[in-house]
């Protein structure tokens, strides 16, 4: 309908985002940017490289300051997570809580019907069903349905992600020929809010609390090393232990009550069966009888066959077919069908195959 013809586009700064904004305005939707401030104090690049964009579309621009409900939604909970043991993920997090009900919110405000974000991804309807779906992008190196899994049924029919069907490659050079500041911007990398990678460093400041040093133990309790503070290490990690045991050691466990770290061999990282709590099913309604699927415990893994079991509580109990590598909790269980998102939901247990629980 005509007057669905309207969209708020999701502007970061970014090339993908301004390829985005070009596409909706080109298609005849009546458009307007936005560009969500998200940390106190940053240099305004993000929003000024927008706002540029916008006025070489003949597009209105406007900056909302988010900064307040960003801590308190993604910031605080990255390090809560983070103080109990486990490994957040905070763009699902950005996702969930921020990004798609906050400017929903703003687009009806506005006028506007439709969000229009620049991430790799395609929404869809099942004919059969009536069921609106999240299919992976149609360039796979760049999809990024996996960090999309909690778009509710709402959200999905009112969000369109026009690069979903198109390359990386084409998006940079379609913003080149526009003649776009951030044409050849380099894609973020990083968690915006702690840009340097030090995890560790960012939740001591944060909390005003240093992590006191502690024991690496191996796997019979043995004390065999000092670390820096537990908070410092994750799942699977090998470089930077500092320890000289004969053979190569890799994280496989924390305990951050008595603050040790248990560092093992790599087969200890193995597990085949995983229970993840917090489901968000997108093709289907819910889960009420074991389920065939491929699951992603990392964005850039391809998905495995499992099978998904209900289990109380709304929980599903993950069995892999093969074990897997390094499934940490805290981070995405996603569960697809082809190229369709079925739901997905976070990892709180990990059961490896030698006995030793995450």
């Amino acid at each position: 309908m005509e007057e669905h013809k309207s969209a708020l586009i999701a502007m970061s700064g970014g090339v993908d985002s301004s390829a985005a904004a070009y596409l909706m305005l080109s298609a005849g939707y009546r458009c307007q940017g936005a560009t969500m401030r998200l940390l106190r104090g940053d240099d305004g690049r993000n929003a000024a490289d927008a706002e540029a964009v916008c006025q070489r579309l003949g597009i209105p621009f406007t900056a909302l300051d988010m900064a307040a409900e960003f801590e308190k939604a993604v910031i605080e909970k990255f390090v809560r997570v983070y103080q109990a043991g486990g490994t957040p993920n905070p763009c699902v997090d950005c996702n969930r809580r921020m990004k798609f009900s906050h400017l929903l919110e703003a687009a009806e405000a506005a006028g506007l019907y439709y969000v229009a974000t620049g991430h790799y991804a395609r929404a869809d309807r099942d004919p059969e069903t009536g069921r609106r779906l999240l299919k992976k992008a149609l360039d796979l190196q760049k999809d990024q349905s996996y960090f999309l899994y909690t778009l509710t049924q709402d959200q999905l029919a009112r969000v369109q992600f026009p690069l979903g069907g198109m390359e990386k490659r084409r998006v940079r050079e379609l913003a080149e020929s526009l003649g776009f500041v951030n044409a050849r911007r380099r894609d973020s990398q990083d968690v915006c809010f702690i840009p340097d990678g030090d995890y560790g460093a960012f939740i001591e400041a944060w909390t005003g609390q240093p992590f006191p040093a502690g024991d690496f133990l191996d796997r019979e309790g043995r004390v065999v090393g000092r670390h820096r503070g537990a908070v410092r290490y994750t799942l699977g990690q090998r470089k930077g232990l500092g320890l000289a045991m004969g053979e190569p050691v890799y994280v496989c466990g924390k305990d951050m009550a008595a603050g040790t770290v248990t560092v093992g061999p790599e087969s200890a990282l193995y597990a085949r069966e995983i229970l993840v709590e917090d489901l968000n099913w997108i093709s289907i309604e819910g889960l009420d009888a074991p389920l065939r699927a491929g699951a992603k415990t990392r964005s850039r893994q391809a998905e495995q066959a499992a099978e998904l079991f209900p289990e109380a509580g709304g929980r599903v109990r993950v069995v892999f077919d093969r074990t897997q590598r390094a499934v940490t909790p805290g981070q995405a269980a996603v569960f697809y069908d082809g190229d369709s998102v079925v739901g997905g939901g976070t990892i709180t247990e990990v059961f490896k195959e030698d006995g030793y629980g995450l």
